[in-house]
């Protein structure tokens, strides 16, 4: 039940960083998921070097929106590359 709740909040952070951040995306729902996921991370890890959160504590909803966005954002620009490249 924890992994499904788990990834309706990746599903519910990767959307909304997909619409705060401009362009069109190239992946679809499943990127969106698998980037509001390892932006939880991303953001579990810059509130732990910023000093909001100790080890062990999870990411609260505003650092997982963060480091989702941060994460679309550097999606686009590789995506952007490769269709430059191309």
């Amino acid at each position: 039940m924890h992994f499904i709740l788990f990834l309706l909040f990746g599903l519910v952070v990767g959307v909304l960083a997909r619409l705060i951040v401009p362009g069109r995306e190239p992946g679809g729902w499943i990127i969106s998921i698998l980037l509001g996921i390892a932006g939880s991370f991303v953001g579990g890890l810059l509130g732990r070097l910023v000093g909001l959160y100790r080890e062990g504590e999870s990411a609260g909803f505003v650092m997982s929106l963060i480091g989702a966005v941060l994460l679309v954002v550097g999606y686009h620009a590789i995506a952007r590359r490769r269709r430059s490249l191309v």
